[in-house]
């Protein structure tokens, strides 16, 4: 069968999200819907969501505070709804852990291409297979994919940003396979990389202090000469 991804549309006006939602539902998605951040918290409990679109202006809780929320705890990747011209909220968003951002009004084709975009990055858009409630074993590590925890053979715990566990993520989906810098940008961030980027070198760094051994020879996350990073070890995923 194959997987329909359910999307969590959060939003305060009614006309936005039942629009949302039945232009996503004709294009082969499965749509829940919350008016605010009380009702979509009801809903996570309820369900698991592949992506959530997530308005900043709802009354209480609002957007960029849910978004640090939701970021800090791995829920889904999120694709903020900002004002047209509230340059501020997108910036922030990004940096709290939004996965993307759409002005409004926008053109619902763009909300769909979007949506597309951060599946696709994320290994959700036809995947049924998910990581989330899954352990991952590799080298002398266990990571908690769903408390963004690594834990070593002795006990001791290593607690990851959304940077880290993106880009650890990407490479336990593809171990010994060896991805350029270019790559890892696109699948962590969507965004191409330009030629003076030290983005992914620098996270490789941030990564390597937490994983290996000893960061400046390492054996777990390895740099092809030419070609880019590998995890040059086995992944074993348990439940």
């Amino acid at each position: 069968m194959t997987h329909r991804p359910h999307i969590l549309i959060v939003d305060d006006h009614r006309e936005i999200r039942d629009a949302v939602s039945r232009y996503l539902e004709r294009n082969g998605y499965r749509t829940t819907t919350a008016r605010d951040a009380v009702e979509m918290d009801a809903r996570l409990k309820a369900a698991r969501f592949d992506l959530i679109v997530l308005d900043v202006m709802m009354p209480g809780e609002d957007g960029l505070s849910v978004c640090r929320r939701l970021s800090a705890e791995g829920v889904a990747p999120i694709l903020m709804l900002t004002a047209l011209g509230e340059e501020t909220d997108r910036i922030i968003g990004l940096e709290i852990g939004a996965d993307d951002y759409l002005p409004k009004p926008f053109n619902p084709r763009e909300l769909l291409a979007r949506i597309k975009a951060i599946l696709r990055r994320a290994g959700r858009n036809h995947e049924p297979e998910r990581i989330e409630g899954r352990r991952i074993r590799f080298d002398r590590w266990t990571l908690d994919t769903d408390r963004r925890v690594l834990t070593d053979d002795e006990g001791n715990e290593e607690r990851l940003t959304t940077a880290e566990f993106r880009l650890l993520t990407v490479l336990l989906e593809r171990p010994r396979f060896v991805l350029s810098r270019e790559q890892l940008l696109d699948l962590t961030t969507g965004r191409e990389a330009h030629v003076f980027d030290r983005t992914i070198d620098n996270q490789v760094s941030r990564l390597r202090r937490k994983i290996e051994r000893d960061p400046s020879a390492p054996e777990i996350l390895t740099t092809v000469r030419g070609g880019g990073y590998s995890l040059s070890c086995d992944v074993e995923v348990m439940e």
